[in-house]
């Protein structure tokens, strides 16, 4: 057996870790049924069931809630962003003059959302949706014609203006390629 000091100095130790852990558990858990406490997923109050349910309250000094950002990467194209930027409008400007163009597989994923969104803008057809239009498409008589033919040529369809068709892989560094074109 241990002498008598270290076994009583191990057994105060252990007994205080455990009073402090459920200390700990008693005020946890009266916090979270308590009226005026913080919830800790919104930062927001946490009101009692009595109350009607209110909306996140923002002061001037306080943040705002702010969402996770899951699933929202891009594809970076080996590029900084303004030459991937460049690189997009450049893709967007000809799959819209020549109706389709063979590009990897990855910009043509990419391109795709930019395309589409270009067409959205061609069938709404408005003022401000044709500068929107005039800002990315680098060529002005292009973004004219896509203004008199989108509204025509999909006006029943709602969205998935281009098509991706996987082709054979390029022959120097046996890239994946593919074809996208407008449908």
């Amino acid at each position: 057996h241990p002498p008598p000091s270290t076994y009583n100095t191990r057994r105060s130790c252990s007994t205080m870790k455990t009073t402090a852990f459920l200390c700990s558990l008693i005020v946890a858990g009266a916090s979270a049924f308590s009226t005026g406490s913080l919830s800790s997923f919104t930062g927001a109050r946490v009101s009692s069931v009595t109350e009607p349910a209110a909306a996140p309250r923002t002061t001037a000094g306080s943040s705002t809630i702010r969402m996770m950002r899951h699933r929202k990467r891009l594809a970076k194209l080996g590029k900084p962003a303004d030459q991937r930027k460049a690189l997009l409008r450049a893709l967007t400007t000809e799959i819209i003059r020549h109706g389709r163009i063979k590009t990897t597989a990855v910009r043509a994923k990419a391109v795709r959302k930019h395309v589409d969104h270009m067409i959205q803008l061609g069938k709404r057809g408005d003022l401000h949706a044709r500068r929107q239009a005039l800002a990315w498409i680098y060529d002005k008589d292009l973004v004219h014609s896509l203004f008199e033919a989108a509204p025509e040529r999909y006006a029943e369809r709602e969205g998935g203006y281009t098509r991706v068709l996987r082709t054979m892989p390029r022959q120097g560094d046996n890239a994946k390629m593919a074809v996208i074109e407008l449908v």
